[in-house]
């Protein structure tokens, strides 16, 4: 679509968001009026919206993301904003915006895909087979640029209210980027600029309407834990199943036995879930094999819950194995930790939302999602705020979901999605 044709579909939106009184534009108190900061938006839309479709169609895996790492490099020295680069095993970039203090506002944009064949028919599609922006990381990624793009330009005629840093990292889906990232050093000032005092992240969001932002103090997203399940018996020909000790079966059980540490163990009114996605064993329809192996994932939103699900998931697997003449090994590694909001990082961004946005776009999120996400790196070392950012279009009740071979990142949440990056940079 053309700027012309964009310009009319963002006006299309102000004037339904207007409308439904979801529209709010105050004076700013920062040191550049509100109208200012929108037009230089504006003027960036057209070019982020074109450099969103180009990262849509060149997803990369993570660790891998090594064309999208030069992207972010080039945008970031074309707005004159200083840079390191090589972070996180290679391919992460962090930028920064000097100013008064000696502390800095932290920004984060995720930006690998997912192993998925993308099914939208877009023009713009994934040109690597197989790979995909179904999360949406490359829309954070363009709002990320975007807010250092204006910021930069702001930063020319007068001073920021405080040093910003901007974080790109790779490896959200899976690989643990945002620790590599923390363990680099980018929150204390080793890499580049000031230590962080506060960090802040986004996540688009299907569910929520478009042009609403939310989010709440606490839990918000779950820890992610990785499961691994080996269970070793004795092959034999399928027709005499007597003559060995069948692992299917005591798999079979142990899938079943393993959910009743949601249903039987856990506070109702707790929250886990315990899912085996992978199971592998067999050859051939008559022979039973000598062994099977299971994965899978345990989400938990507290410590005491997951020290439960360790010690149960472990013990159901030595009870199992015995009783069918087999041996279960369960091993259960911790993941990303509960992506912990901290009151003081959700009252800075309420505040700030809700001045910029107005009451109604501004949404309290009323309990947490059991999704992990490894901005929880960020929350345990210093105070930190991730948000949800809406995506779903007024006149739809759903749209394609996260992960999906449909998902497409909604090009009209670009501007919120800079212009709260901006505000909480901006804040006096």
């Amino acid at each position: 679509m053309n700027a012309l044709g964009d310009r009319a579909r963002r006006a299309r939106l102000r004037i339904a968001l207007r409308s439904a009184g979801l529209f709010y534009n105050p004076p700013m108190t920062t040191t550049i009026t509100t109208d200012r900061l929108l037009a230089l938006i504006e003027e960036e839309l057209p070019d982020l919206i074109a450099l969103r479709h180009d990262l849509h169609a060149h997803p990369e895996l993570g660790y891998e993301e090594h064309r999208t790492s030069e992207v972010i490099q080039r945008e970031l020295e074309a707005a004159g904003i200083d840079f390191a680069r090589n972070l996180a095993g290679g391919t992460g970039v962090m930028g920064h915006l000097p100013a008064p203090g000696d502390s800095a506002i932290g920004l984060r944009a995720d930006m690998d895909a997912l192993p998925i064949t993308e099914a939208t028919g877009l023009d713009y599609s994934s040109t690597n087979p197989g790979v995909m922006h179904a999360c949406g990381h490359d829309g954070h990624v363009t709002m990320l640029i975007g807010a250092a793009r204006v910021l930069a330009k702001i930063a020319g005629g007068q001073n920021l209210p405080r040093p910003v840093t901007f974080v790109f990292q790779p490896a959200e889906e899976g690989g643990a980027g945002g620790r590599k990232m923390v363990e680099d050093g980018c929150l204390t000032g080793n890499v580049i600029g000031e230590p962080i005092e506060h960090m802040f992240g986004l996540h688009g969001w299907p569910r929520l309407a478009l042009g609403l932002v939310g989010t709440r103090t606490g839990p918000l997203l779950a820890a992610a834990d990785f499961l691994d399940v080996t269970i070793t018996g004795t092959g034999s020909h399928a027709a005499f199943p007597h003559l060995g000790h069948d692992p299917i079966v005591a798999a079979g059980t142990f899938i079943q036995a393993a959910q009743h540490v949601a249903s039987r163990n856990v506070d109702p009114l707790d929250a886990i879930v315990v899912s085996l996605t992978q199971i592998h064993a067999g050859t051939t329809h008559n022979i039973i094999p000598d062994k099977v192996e299971m994965h899978g994932t345990v989400r938990i939103l507290h410590q005491e819950t997951q020290e439960l699900a360790i010690r149960r998931l472990k013990e159901i697997g030595e009870g199992i194995g015995k009783a069918h003449n087999c041996r279960i090994e369960v091993e259960y590694s911790k993941g990303y930790p509960v992506t912990l909001n901290s009151p003081e990082a959700v009252e800075i961004f309420n505040t700030v939302a809700r001045t910029a946005l107005g009451e109604e776009r501004v949404v309290d999120v009323p309990q947490p999602f059991m999704g992990g996400e490894d901005f929880a790196f960020y929350c345990h070392e210093v105070p930190s705020c991730f948000f949800l950012l809406g995506l779903r279009p007024p006149e739809a009740k759903a749209v394609p979901e996260l992960h999906q071979p449909t998902f497409n990142f909604n090009d009209d949440a670009i501007a919120t999605g800079v212009e709260m990056f901006c505000r909480l940079a901006l804040r006096e």
